[in-house]
């Protein structure tokens, strides 16, 4: 039987945007494709995100879907060391952050949401 998913990072169905404001970062997570929008949904929820943050010491999560855009907006409080400003930290900036969500949640993720010409299927 063929192999249908794989445990991908969520880049691999899924690019960004993000910003900073003070001490919050705000992060969005675009699917490539209309119809992985729903799998990003279900999976790519506030406690996830904010376990991957806790390593930058954050302390809350709220998501806001965008069914629109395919898309979904977090705001994540205390992610950035007292904001740009104030920080001591090199590049902790929001736009540096959104990798750590892209490339670091990684998720069991049907073939079907990967879009043609990928490099990740050059992996499976």
């Amino acid at each position: 039987m063929p192999q249908t998913s794989s445990y991908l990072p969520l880049h691999a169905i899924a690019h960004g945007r993000a910003g900073d404001k003070g001490n919050i970062s705000n992060i969005s997570v675009i699917s490539y494709l209309p119809e992985a929008y729903g799998f990003i949904c279900e999976h790519v929820t506030e406690q996830a995100v904010l376990s991957l943050f806790a390593t930058v010491n954050a302390t809350s999560v709220k998501r806001y879907e965008l069914p629109n855009l395919h898309a979904l907006n977090f705001v994540i409080s205390d992610a950035l060391d007292g904001g740009v400003n104030s920080s001591r930290n090199v590049d902790r900036h929001g736009k540096t952050l959104s990798f750590l969500l892209l490339g670091r949640l990684y998720l069991d993720i049907p073939h079907a949401f990967i879009p043609d010409g990928s490099p990740y299927f050059d992996r499976l």
